[in-house]
């Protein structure tokens, strides 16, 4: 992973990179006060456990399909390593000659910013690595207890495991 300030260009590239949400040091002790029932119903607690300022970051399970023409399954698949490579929460991907599902966690303080980043996603590393001129055809954000409780129930997609990008 490279270190650098938020939204610097990677070295050699002309375009913006893609950041994520960072969640703070509050993320782990704010999610004990929220299953406490100690947050606000709006979801916003401040370090010091008041209303207010700054909402909580959640993580987000995010499956982003893409489609388009058909390209060499080689390409198909160096372009997903990379943005794997690239963007280092991303939990799996599967892929054809022309379509793809990426999936992977996000942390972001709302759906609407996790929906966001997903959209961008794609775009934003096509040129960086050498994506096929594919369009974003689906996008499914759930937070963490939705993914959890579909998992148990036995419906939803399986856990990703094994981590990695894999034909369909």
């Amino acid at each position: 992973m490279r270190r650098a300030r938020p939204g610097a260009l990677p070295r050699g590239t002309a375009e913006r990179a893609l950041t994520s949400v960072e969640a703070g040091a509050d993320f782990d002790a704010a999610q004990d006060r929220a299953t406490e029932g100690e947050g606000t119903a709006a979801g916003t607690v401040t370090r010091d456990g008041g209303a207010g300022e700054r909402p909580l970051s959640k993580l987000w399970h995010v499956t982003l399909s893409v489609s388009g023409v058909e390209s060499p399954l080689k390409e198909v698949r160096r372009g997903l390593e990379q943005l794997a490579h690239d963007h280092p929460f991303l939990l799996t991907s599967r892929y054809a000659n022309d379509h793809a599902e990426i999936r992977y966690w996000e942390e972001a303080r709302d759906l609407h910013d996790a929906a966001a980043v997903a959209l961008r996603l794609w775009g934003e590393h096509r040129q960086t690595a050498k994506l096929p001129p594919w369009e974003i055809v689906g996008l499914e954000v759930i937070d963490r207890e939705t993914y959890h409780q579909r998992i148990a129930e036995g419906y939803g997609p399986p856990p990703a495991a094994p981590v990695g990008v894999h034909p369909y």
